[in-house]
Order: structure tokens, then C-alpha cells, then sequence
């Protein structure tokens, strides 16, 4: 026991700033702040990719920020070797939502306040961020009000010509491209994929009811670009 509260501290003589009650406080401050950022996180995700651990981790990366800048403190070569023991660590895991980055600043940066000794600041960035936050999420802020679709058509190999469909797309749509040509069904078939804008006086079974007069009757769909698989 005295072995472990003379390390205790060292660790206090090596910071030279805090005593080890406020390491403490910054250490379970730093919890209770980013726990905060982490349900946050977990009430604003829209998307379907949902990961438990993604929230966890939340936290845990803010705590342990909050007891890395404890330790480095004033001391520049405990800086310097913290340094270069994260740079071997290597982030495997991919981001899909840009969001889920921001998040995670969020929370290093409720640590880092903490770890610094900036409590009151640390508790008024949280609550300031957190508004913020659920104001972009209560007016869906940013969201593109457009009625993109994407339009996928299947048609038989003898059939593939991109301007059989021009015309009939024109009467329906104002705007149309071709974004990808690929094969289907062992190569019998031929799947076009396009970006379109439908005009106000059209609906989405009309344009389909027209183009499988053309395509022989094979699949077409029509998919918001929210939910449709980028080519």
C-alpha cells in the first residue's frame, strides 16, 4: 500500500501542478462529460450503422485523454515520449459518417480541458456544443432539399443502346444522366443506372409503367439518393 501511494506521488511531483484529489476530479469529470457526448451522439445518429462500441469508445477515448495530459503535465519529455508511444498505434477501424469524427474531437477535446484543469470551461464547451448539436438536430440542419432519385433499368443485352430511353425520359424528368452501364443475370442482361429529377406533374409509377413498355417488361425501380447505393 505505501508502495502504491508512494507512485501516487511521484505521479503528483512529475505533473507539478495538481494535487492527486484533482486528478481524481478531472478524471471522473472527464467521465461525466463525455458519457454526456456519447448519449448525445447516441439520441442525434440517424444513420444504420449503430455501434455500441463506437460509444464506448467515446468515453474511454475522452478519459484517457484527460489522464494523458494529467501525466504529461510541464514535463516536455514525458510529452515527447507519449508522443512517440501513440504514433505506433494504428486506427484500423473506418469512419463511415464524418459526424462520428466530430464526435470523437468532442469528446478529446471535454478531456483535454479537464486534464488541464479547466473545469468550468470543460463543463461550459460541453453544454455550449451539446446545444448546438440538438439545434442542427431539431431543424435537420443541412439536409438538401432536392428530388433526386436514382433510376436503375434493366433491359435485354440485344437492347443496349443509352439513347433508346432519351426521349421517354425527357417527358418525364428534367434532368437525367447516366452514371453507370453493368451486366446482370450471367451477362443476358444489361442494368443502366442514372441520376434524375423528376418533374412536379409526374409520378414515380408512371415513369415506371412507361419504361417497361420499352424494356420488355424487366425490373425498374426508382431509389432517393439517401437510400440508394452509390456506383
Amino acid at each position: 500500500m505505501s508502495t502504491f501511494l508512494s507512485e501516487i506521488q511521484q505521479l503528483a511531483d512529475m505533473t507539478g501542478r495538481i494535487t492527486i484529489l484533482e486528478a481524481f476530479a478531472a478524471i471522473f469529470l472527464s467521465f461525466v462529460l463525455t458519457t454526456i457526448v456519447a448519449l448525445i451522439y447516441r439520441f442525434t445518429h440517424n444513420g444504420p450503422r449503430y455501434s455500441q462500441s463506437f460509444v464506448q469508445t467515446i468515453v474511454i477515448m475522452g478519459v484517457t485523454v484527460s489522464i494523458v495530459m494529467i501525466v504529461i503535465g510541464n514535463n516536455v519529455a514525458v510529452a515527447f515520449g507519449l508522443v512517440g508511444a501513440f504514433s505506433i498505434i494504428r486506427f484500423r477501424s473506418a469512419m463511415s459518417d464524418p459526424k462520428d469524427i466530430a464526435f470523437i474531437f468532442f469528446g478529446m477535446a471535454a478531456g483535454i480541458a479537464c486534464g488541464l484543469g479547466f473545469y468550468i470551461l470543460a463543463v461550459l464547451f460541453t453544454f455550449s456544443l451539446t446545444v448546438i448539436i440538438l439545434f442542427f438536430h431539431s431543424i435537420n440542419f443541412g439536409k438538401q432539399k432536392t428530388n433526386s432519385k436514382r433510376l436503375t433499368i434493366t433491359v435485354p443485352e440485344n437492347l443496349h443502346d443509352e439513347k433508346t430511353f432519351d426521349l421517354l425520359l425527357s417527358r418525364h424528368l428534367t434532368y437525367f444522366q447516366l452514371q453507370s452501364v453493368e451486366t446482370v443475370s450471367l451477362g443476358t442482361m444489361i442494368q443502366l443506372n442514372y441520376v434524375i429529377t423528376m418533374k412536379k406533374n409526374t409520378t414515380d409509377k408512371a415513369l415506371i409503367d412507361d419504361l417497361r413498355t420499352v424494356n420488355g417488361n424487366l425490373k425498374v425501380s426508382v431509389q432517393y439518393l439517401s437510400n440508394a447505393p452509390i456506383y
